[in-house]
């Protein structure tokens, strides 16, 4: 065995040559003309147009994290109370017409409702709203102190 009659075992690649020269001839693998084709090719991001299309809402806006009241209505009331009975947060609780969060009372707003009152009741420790203390007092009902 000699070195001049020596085979390799893989043929030899062949290159592809170009003018240019490199592996990739012609386009260099980014197909055919076009931003894409072009060198430093960046697309600006699709999103940017849907953002900037956005109204530039002026300020912090937050909700509120002070509780509303609970709303009863008068109607509800009859239905729990005899007459001469006081409307209280405490009896509201008692009779079960409010529930308690965290072991706390809810603030409770006395509404009218679409049947009229038919007890003669007082009112203390709650709000009352204009309608349903004329009704109230209509009936011969007191409000003693409404917050």
């Amino acid at each position: 065995m000699q070195l001049h009659t020596l085979k390799r075992n893989t043929k030899r690649k062949k290159s592809v040559s170009v003018g240019r020269g490199g592996k990739r001839g012609k386009t260099a693998g980014r197909g055919t003309k076009g931003q894409k084709a072009r060198a430093g090719r960046k697309l600006r991001p699709e999103i940017r147009d849907t953002i900037k299309k956005l109204p530039k809402l002026r300020g912090y806006a937050f909700n509120s994290v002070a509780k509303k009241p609970v709303a009863i209505t008068l109607t509800t009331i009859s239905s729990f109370y005899k007459d001469g009975e006081t409307v209280s947060r405490e009896t509201l609780k008692e009779k079960n017409v409010i529930p308690t969060y965290k072991g706390q009372f809810p603030s409770v707003k006395l509404l009218s409702g679409k049947t009229p009152l038919t007890v003669k009741i007082s009112v203390s420790g709650v709000v009352v709203s204009g309608k349903a203390k004329e009704e109230i007092e209509k009936l011969g009902g007191s409000i003693v102190s409404s917050k």
